[in-house]
């Protein structure tokens, strides 16, 4: 097999695999059909169009020519360590961790580290635009979540809550 682009192919490989992943994981729950959509319908569905799309993506990553052929190059360790770090900041966050004596602390207060632990990936960190962008995202999330979606989430820390 004669790789064209070699980035190409890996993501179609990635998409695949999720693709695989989302569909396998929709037949757990009732499918349903295109009139009554059952839990496992909208997975299933994206599953499927994960697939082909990464189908999609491998072929065109053995059949057509790229200039440089699409190398991998080093892995950028500081950006994926930011971004796994700030979503398991968020997720202990907002969750708690009692093992730790960690309540959890809130909307608010969890997105806007998210957001300040995943910005230092970048190689340009402003603290104006990101607390700028802080408070963009955690307005539009509390919009979302809490006022029109009416999800029960803390929005403060306990000790903040009237």
């Amino acid at each position: 097999m004669n790789l064209k682009n070699q980035k190409d192919f890996f993501s179609g490989l990635l998409f695949m695999g999720l693709g695989v992943s989302f569909a396998w994981s929709a037949t757990r729950y009732g499918v349903g059909s295109a009139r009554g959509m059952g839990p496992g319908y909208f997975p299933l569905l994206l599953g499927a169009l994960l697939i082909v799309l990464g189908g999609v993506i491998v072929f065109k990553a053995l059949v057509f020519e790229t200039e440089d052929g699409g190398r991998i190059g080093a892995w950028a360790w500081r950006p994926v360590g930011c971004i796994v770090l700030a979503n398991v900041v968020f997720g202990a966050l907002m969750g708690g961790l009692s093992g730790l004596g960690l309540k959890p602390v809130g909307l608010v207060p969890a997105i806007f580290l998210l957001t300040v632990i995943a910005a230092k990936a970048g190689s340009a960190f402003r603290w104006k635009e990101v607390l700028v962008l802080a408070l963009v995202l955690a307005l539009g999330s509390y919009l979302a979540f809490v006022v029109l979606l009416k999800l029960p989430l803390a929005v403060w820390p306990d000790f903040a809550n009237p």
